[in-house]
């Protein structure tokens, strides 16, 4: 319809919406996560800097847009049981692109210092922008309902009490599917201060952590860095405490740092120091991709003059993994292989890392929209192939030798009951206590294998368990 049909239907000239860059931004990578299933760190740094690259954007607006984006996705269960009370019909019978617009109006509503009318403003134009005038007033009518309440009192109408159902009480209150969240307790343990923590965690915006790779960085050259401060744990990390851009990093430009999580940093370095009886001279890490944990090891391992394989199936995971290694000062080698069909021999190696493909639990901080695709099931998906790596480590490791299970999940069926199963089928392999390879890091439980927490560490939930081959 033209702006003079509209003004002869109305009686008012017709005015058009305004475009809004920062809000069109964050709609388009709402999109992409909800249609091609993309994760939003993937999607949200190429959109950012085309939008600075066409100067619709300074600082204020990226960090903006980047809040509206990961805002978004982390409550987006409790946004949900919001809309839901507020829409006259089921939320999977409204069209996606209109439940992207309200779940961002949503958040700027309930999750920031916005204030109402603005917000409520601001989505209505988007939404007039992306999806037209007719549904502009129907997401107007149902943010305008939002906006009777702040979010305490939403929840304290939408969520059931903790007494009659903790999980569901939980899984409303901090946005995860009630399955994660009766997986976290139960691999937590402990009673309802510690679980909400965790949870509460995983909601919060993570820090970028870097790595200075040994004998081609230092942490000191990373601390010169604005807002840098040192890493809790490990020697080698630097958290840059304001964000920032880490590809604006000099070292990490020239691959002589990275962007890698304490608690991948902690599991190579574990693996690293591990004692050993006899030579430690070959490494491998199994499931190399995109690379962080082999470029730490393959700058360990030189160091001390040992050689580093690396493997990963996929071959364009491999050619990250390439990426990453390039320019280390020690002999290595990338290959793309199935490491359950290896194509090394038995007993090869005197260490072996295998950080194994999971349901990514670990990271929700970081991938929050991971919480919403991940399903029960597809833990049976992982089990054998979890299994089947495990062994394959065992079998490549010499005797002596030493091999670290690493997975980005703390769910008990992806950690230790892996460890379990492959130890009874394994009789000639034993645990090793992983807890004082970590040194200074607090609260590692009672062993010997260990896992890390957001709420506890500031790190990914992490798994290690180190094994030795004894026959």
């Amino acid at each position: 319809m033209s702006d003079q049909s509209r003004r002869r239907t109305t009686g008012k000239p017709y005015r058009r919406p305004k475009k809004d860059p920062v809000r069109i931004l964050a709609f388009e990578a709402l999109r992409a996560v909800d249609e091609r299933d993309a994760y939003a760190n993937l999607v949200l740094p190429p959109l950012l800097r085309k939008a600075r690259e066409k100067g619709d954007f300074d600082t204020r607006d990226a960090a903006l847009a980047t809040e509206l984006v990961y805002g978004t996705l982390r409550l987006q269960g409790t946004y949900d049981a919001v809309l839901s009370a507020c829409v006259d019909r089921p939320l999977r019978d409204v069209d996606p692109p209109v439940l992207d617009v309200l779940s961002l109006g949503a958040h700027q509503l309930l999750g920031t210092r916005i204030p109402s009318h603005a917000a409520v403003s601001a989505t209505v134009e988007l939404a007039r922008v992306v999806l037209g005038d007719g549904r502009a007033k129907f997401v107007n009518a149902v943010l305008r309902k939002v906006a009777q309440d702040d979010l305490d009192g939403w929840i304290e109408k939408v969520a059931p009490p903790y007494d009659e159902d903790p999980e569901d009480h939980l899984a409303v209150v901090h946005s995860h599917p009630r399955w994660v969240v009766s997986a976290l307790w139960d691999s937590l343990g402990g009673g309802r201060a510690g679980i909400e923590d965790l949870l509460a965690a995983d909601n919060e915006r993570p820090e970028v952590t870097l790595v200075a790779r040994p004998g081609r960085a230092t942490a000191d050259e990373l601390l010169r860095e604005e807002a840098a401060v040192p890493g809790r744990w490990s020697p080698y990390a630097v958290r840059l405490t304001e964000g920032g851009e880490p590809g604006a990093v000099e070292a990490v430009r020239e691959g002589r740092a990275g962007v890698q999580d304490e608690g991948s940093q902690l599991v190579a370095l574990a693996l690293a120091n591990a004692p050993l009886e006899g030579s430690d001279a070959r490494w491998l890490d199994g499931c190399a991709g995109p690379g962080g944990k082999a470029a730490l090891l393959g700058a360990l391992a030189a160091e001390r003059g040992a050689f580093l394989l690396a493997s990963e199936k996929q071959p364009h995971r491999a050619g990250l993994v390439a990426r990453a290694l390039d320019g280390n000062p020690g002999p290595y080698q990338v290959i793309a292989a199935d490491g359950t069909r290896p194509p090394w021999r038995p007993g090869s190696f005197d260490r072996v890392l295998m950080d194994v493909p999971c349901t990514g639990l670990g990271a929700l901080r970081r991938r929050p929209e991971a919480r919403w695709r991940r399903r029960p099931e597809d833990l049976d998906g992982f089990a054998p192939l979890q299994r089947g790596l495990l062994r394959t480590a065992l079998e490549a490791v010499r005797v002596g030798g030493v091999v670290g299970y690493a997975t980005c999940s703390p769910h008990l069926a992806e950690t230790r009951a892996v460890v379990a199963d492959v130890l009874k089928q394994f009789p000639e392999a034993e645990l090793l206590d992983a807890r004082p390879l970590l040194p200074g890091v607090p609260a590692l439980g009672d062993g010997p294998d260990v896992q890390l927490w957001p709420h506890l560490h500031g790190t990914d939930a992490m798994y290690l368990a180190l094994l030795r081959k004894t026959a």
